[in-house]
């Protein structure tokens, strides 16, 4: 019997003229292929800048919001201890803590004094605790520095401080203010060896904003 038709390729023979093998497969490879590319460049199309320009509507926008402003808390603390002591006649100096629980940095650059007839009361030991008799609110003598007949008498401190974001190193920030208390010569013997938690500021002068914290603990005053 005769055959016709037959091709030989690299393959086995086939009738009808049709090709098998590496070859046949080389061209299903060659479709794939190049439905893949085509693909990618009609996506890479989508992406291509073209000639119909995209303005922005009038009013576009977004939304913001501004932080809420919280008051500073000055509070006693007994570390470090005061280098300068007081005695009648003398001045000593005020350790105290600036807690800022806003969540940007607040400087302060004054305080708000009460009278000069508003007195500190004393304590028997650093941590306020039990109150030393005979030296109380009521007649131990001991004032603010520079403080006057006016309650609310506004004093600059000599450098401003600033303190940290609340959660950040810095907050609370602890300073000494030296020789910003003062005791008068009327003072009485009971208040000597004795701690002194100071009146109540009226004030501070402060504001928020970006600001590089103070290092903890600081040193500072306000001398008039």
């Amino acid at each position: 019997m005769s055959v016709t038709g037959l091709v030989r390729t690299s393959g086995s023979l086939h009738a009808s003229g049709k090709r098998s093998g590496s070859r046949a497969r080389w061209t299903r490879k060659t479709k794939v292929v190049s439905a893949v590319a085509g693909a990618l460049l009609a996506g890479g199309g989508a992406y291509a800048a073209t000639n119909w320009a995209v303005g922005l509507a009038g009013g576009s926008s977004g939304e913001a919001q501004s932080a809420t402003v919280s008051n500073l808390t000055i509070s006693a603390v007994a570390t470090p201890a005061a280098a300068n002591v007081m005695y009648p006649g003398g001045n000593g100096d005020v350790v105290l803590t600036i807690s800022n629980p806003n969540s940007f940095p607040v400087t302060v650059t004054g305080v708000n004094l009460p009278t000069n007839t508003t007195y500190a009361a004393g304590y028997t030991t650093s941590g306020l605790s039990t109150a030393q008799t005979g030296c109380s609110s009521s007649t131990s003598d001991v004032i603010w520095n520079y403080s006057t007949t006016t309650s609310g008498s506004s004093h600059n401190l000599t450098t401003a401080v600033t303190v940290a974001p609340s959660g950040q190193p810095g907050n609370p920030l602890t300073v000494t203010l030296t020789n910003d208390a003062s005791m008068t010569v009327a003072a009485p013997s009971a208040c000597e060896n004795t701690f002194f938690s100071m009146p109540a500021l009226t004030g501070v002068t402060a504001s928020g904003g970006a600001a590089t914290a103070t290092t903890s603990p600081a040193t500072d005053s306000w001398t008039s």
